[in-house]
């Protein structure tokens, strides 16, 4: 059964039950603090804002959603499907993001793709859907099935913070490489969506603590 993570009181229980689960992590925790959950809008507009975003700074990414969700009102996969190619570059899209909006919103219409189901999928399932996508790559598929959908057991293994974080709060010797992380994450299953968080929320602690330790000497 998939564990979904919709409030701050399931992320919580998530949390506790995988200190229960696994003691390393309880240091870890008492560095972190509870996290709080994130979640996104789901559904074609949000897998589109964070296609949006990929390899962007945070205020970029933000103004040509704002400019987007401006000129298409409902921004949904029919209008995009039908918006031209041409304006759609002039509100900021490379032309790599128009094909991946434009292929995703065809898959939608024709019922191909049914992004609302992946919730209920095994996590590693629903992640081999959404990478099999043009121009949906793993990062993307992990805060998808995470942010989006609240899915329990994505597990963003190339995500750089949760590397280092892992790296720190276990003493590894170095950071784990996107394949390592598979086989560190197995004792967190099915729970490994509410350790990304408890891993985010531990990097930037550490993170706060040694800019502090840094800036004393």
């Amino acid at each position: 059964m998939t564990i979904h993570l919709e409030t701050q009181s399931d992320l919580e229980e998530a949390v506790h039950a995988l200190i229960k689960r696994d003691p390393r992590l309880k240091p870890v925790l008492e560095i972190a603090g509870m996290p709080a959950l994130r979640r996104r809008e789901p559904g074609f507009t949000g897998l589109a804002h964070i296609v949006c975003g990929q390899q962007l700074s945070t205020a970029s990414a933000a103004a040509i959603w704002g400019r987007l969700s401006a000129a298409f009102d409902p921004f949904d996969h029919d209008t995009v499907r039908r918006a031209r190619t041409d304006r759609l570059g002039r509100l900021g899209l490379s032309a790599a993001k128009i094909k991946t909006l434009k292929h995703l919103a065809r898959e939608i219409a024709a019922e191909r793709l049914n992004l609302d189901v992946l919730a209920e999928e095994d996590a590693d399932a629903a992640h081999h859907t959404l990478i099999a996508l043009p121009g949906i790559g793993p990062w993307t598929a992990d805060v998808y099935l995470l942010f989006c959908l609240g899915h329990g057991d994505a597990w963003p293994a190339g995500d750089l913070a949760v590397q280092e974080g892992i790296r720190i709060g276990l003493g590894l010797k170095a950071r784990p490489t996107e394949k390592q992380m598979a086989p560190l994450a197995e004792p967190w299953r099915p729970l490994r969506g509410a350790a990304a968080h408890l891993w985010w929320s531990y990097y930037r602690a550490v993170k706060k603590r040694e800019g502090v330790l840094a800036g004393s000497g």
